[in-house]
């Protein structure tokens, strides 16, 4: 039975032939300990607590014994019995205890007599009584150190930070707020009280004691500031994003879950029903993967168009578009829509594209392809949005084996057909570079830093039976979004760095790399997957046999108009913290988690510096495609937003080789150029067209140095370099001129050498 927004609860057990009971226990980490009505008409809205009932609610604040006759008339204040009653103190169990009140009861009116301990006293009073008197009593030194003690040890309470969030008490303010706090009670404190808390000593008990007080003392001296933090808390709600797209509610929508492996036809079947619709689209993971199905379904007389970050075509007649996810529209209508690998849902930077597709999209029938782990969130996400679920599911056309023969550590075991998968740049250029040294195969190459085109170009060249490139290295890249005829599928190692530290592959995606191998009616059927090592073959069966983890929740991020009505409540914060508040204070359901924007955030923290950017401004540019590693790119984003900052157009100031790459010094420049010129593209489709006039001198640049990327790995033969390879250290000129040292620096160097020789005659 709630007593107010308090977090204790008051259990009275009466009985006429036996003691009555009166335990308060509290409830750790749930809900919020106040003791007094801050918000008296929005109760059931009050964030982070138990409904109230207002039937058994006194109308209005009242200490303990007040609560005692109030929930049973059969107790009378004159008899209660002379025995303390202490605050609980958590056991080894972490569970509450608490003693007990018990009053003799005769057989007609029952009283009740005797003096209360501090502890069971209404904090409301007890924070009155601190706050009318004068001073504190005197203390000993002993007693003062141990209250101070005890009063820090509460404001570097984790748990009590976190209990006033549920008082609008925000992370960041609370230090500030319990150091005023201490001030106070350290001031205004009287003997019983000190002595009470004394006795607890500091802890948990302690904090339980006083955190009711602090968050009456935090209504009276903070009232602006709570109200504040709650205004800004409710437009960083992210809470219920189903009801984000009103009109996608209004529909009865038919959502089909094509649930397979790889090379199973989920895909294939999905897109049958695409190309069928009058009306439809078509959401890829990559721009590759559009690109693909673009030709493909014009090839097969069906008018589609393709949009992308960095490409707009527009095909006369066509009702079909094949797009990116993060360029789908969730305006218009259609009658058939299609989401590629809906697990990637879950995905911690992206997940929240498919998240807004999947709720957004307005579509009779939309069809969702990709693995069984993010099934059971898609039933409970269409269980809230009132959406029929039909769910088909698949197997693979031919099973994947896996060779228990590996290749014992030598690359000269590659046969055709192979497909070698390592998990960085420098692997990839390593590996190809041994297979053409040490056998008679020629590799391809592809990887994430290349373009889509030039992917393209090294698949199809693979794929080729008549060339003599028969052997494919590749990065995870090769996961999704390439239709390759693979024998099999080695892999060079199974461990990988995640920015941070080196780590075992998922399995889902061992899984999702394994299952390029084979397909059906290509020259290689059956697949087979194996390790270059002995040692990391148990770790790849034990992964493909390991069924999908069901995902327990996928990606959100907000729309710019959440970011702007948040940024109304904080008016003097720079972008970066802006961001950095949402993230601290938004608020999300069970089934949802915030997207990681360390990139924006990094983006956010250059453009800082660049004056004359409006807010929708400095979001568009944070999304820009550019790899934050590559001080280079990072460069050219700078100037293209310091140059529309001055309301100039902006020019792409990049020329394009003419040859190819000698060397990984030239190959990086070149995948370091197309990022540039794409990320003018990407521009130039999210601001203005004027602003950014130069975009088909982009796309032809562009072009030519995918081409010149093709050349380039056709015929690469060199050692990898690093992206952010250190400058050389300038070295001593031997010969001709040198620049004269100061006369007390060639005495120290005159001392120094003749030191050093005299040592050296020692020696000898």
């Amino acid at each position: 039975m709630a007593r107010s927004y308090a977090s204790y609860l008051l259990r009275i057990y009466s009985s006429i032939n036996r003691p009555s009971r009166v335990r308060v226990l509290f409830q750790s980490n749930k809900n919020l300990h106040s003791f007094r009505e801050f918000y008296p008409s929005d109760h059931t809205n009050f964030p982070l607590c138990p409904s109230l009932d207002p039937s058994i609610q006194p109308p209005f604040p009242t200490t303990l014994i007040n609560q005692l006759v109030y929930q049973n008339p059969k107790f009378k204040l004159s008899n209660f019995e002379k025995q303390l009653y202490s605050t609980l103190v958590e056991d080894g169990n972490s569970l509450p205890t608490s003693t007990c009140v018990e009053s003799n009861q005769n057989e007609g009116s029952k009283t009740i007599t005797g003096n209360l301990h501090i502890g069971a006293r209404d904090p409301v009073e007890i924070y009155k009584e601190l706050r009318d008197a004068d001073n504190g009593d005197k203390r000993t030194r002993g007693d003062w150190d141990t209250l101070n003690e005890i009063l820090h040890n509460f404001a570097n309470s984790g748990w009590a930070s976190n209990q006033a969030l549920a008082v609008y008490i925000g992370a960041s303010f609370f230090p500030t707020a319990a150091h005023k706090f201490r001030n106070f009670f350290s001031k205004k404190c009287w003997a019983d009280v000190a002595n009470h808390l004394i006795v607890l000593g500091p802890g948990n008990a302690a904090d339980r004691f006083l955190f009711p007080i602090f968050v009456e003392f935090c209504f009276e001296e903070f009232p602006d500031e709570i109200k504040r933090f709650r205004s800004m808390i409710e437009s960083a709600d992210l809470t219920k994003p189903h009801t984000w797209f009103p009109f996608a509610r209004a529909m009865k929508r038919k959502i089909v879950y094509h649930c397979g492996p790889t090379n199973s036809g989920k895909t294939y079947n999905a897109l049958q029903s695409f190309m069928e619709a009058k009306k439809g689209i078509y959401c890829s993971p990559l721009r590759l993967l559009a690109m693909e199905v673009f030709d493909k379904v014009n090839g097969l007389g069906v008018y589609c168009s393709l949009l992308t970050g960095q490409e707009k075509k527009h095909v006369p007649f066509s009702n079909h578009v094949a797009c990116t996810v993060e360029m789908v529209s969730t305006d218009d209508l259609y009658d058939v829509a299609v989401i590629d690998e809906i697990q990637m849902m879950a995905d911690r930077y992206r997940g929240y594209a498919w998240t807004r597709a999947f709720l957004g999209l307005k579509a009779d029938e939309i069809h969702l392809c990709g693995d069984p782990s993010v099934l059971q969130i898609v039933r409970k996400i269409c269980s809230e949005t009132g959406d029929e679920l039909y769910e088909n599911n698949y197997d693979r056309f031919k099973p994947l084996v896996v060779e228990a023969k590996t290749l014992l550590g030598d690359l000269r075991n590659i046969r055709s057909g192979d497909c070698v998968v390592a998990f960085s740049r420098r692997e990839i250029f390593e590996v190809k570079l041994a297979i053409e040294k040490h056998t008679n195969h020629r590799c391809c190459v592809i990887y994430g830093a290349l373009p889509p085109e030039t992917r393209r170009q090294q698949a199809t060249m693979f794929n080729d039976q008549d060339n003599e490139f028969d052997v494919l290295v590749a990065t995870d890249a090769v996961g999704m979004g390439l239709n390759l005829n693979i024998r099999r599928v080695v892999f060079y190692s199974l461990s990988k760095y995640n920015g941070d530290k080196i780590v075992p592959v998922p399995a889902s995606q061992v899984k999702q790399i394994a299952g390029r191998a084979g397909r059906r009616g290509s020259l290689y059927p059956d697949g087979l997957a194996t390790t270059l090592h002995f040692d990391d073959l148990d770790y790849l069966i034990e992964c493909l046999k390991r069924p999908f983890d069901d995902v327990q929740k996928v990606g959100l991020f907000p729309f710019f108009e959440q970011v702007e009505l948040f940024a109304g409540k904080l008016p003097n914060v720079t972008f970066p913290q802006l961001l950095e508040k949402f993230s601290e204070n938004c608020r999300l359901d069970g089934f949802y988690f915030l997207c990681q924007h360390e990139h924006i955030k990094k983006v956010a923290n250059m453009l800082e510096k660049v004056q004359g950017l409006s807010l929708e401004d400095r979001f568009n540019f944070c999304f820009a495609p550019v790899n934050i590693r590559d001080p280079k790119a990072m460069y050219h984003l700078l100037r293209y937003a310091s140059t529309y900052a001055q309301n100039l157009p902006v020019s792409i100031a990049m020329g394009v080789p003419k040859c190819s790459a000698h060397n990984d010094s030239e190959l990086l420049d070149l995948e370091t150029k197309h990022m540039v010129l794409s990320m003018y593209l990407w521009l130039s489709h999210h601001f203005k067209e004027e602003t950014f006039p130069y975009w088909k001198k982009a796309e032809a640049m562009a072009t030519d140095i995918a081409d010149l990327l093709g050349q380039s790995l056709t015929k690469a033969c060199w050692k990898p370099e690093s992206r952010n390879k250190p400058k050389p250290k300038p070295q001593e000129k031997k010969d001709g001129y040198e620049r004269p040292r100061s006369i007390i620096k060639k005495k120290r160097q005159l001392k120094s050498d003749l030191r050093s020789g005299y040592l050296e005659k020692v020696a000898v």
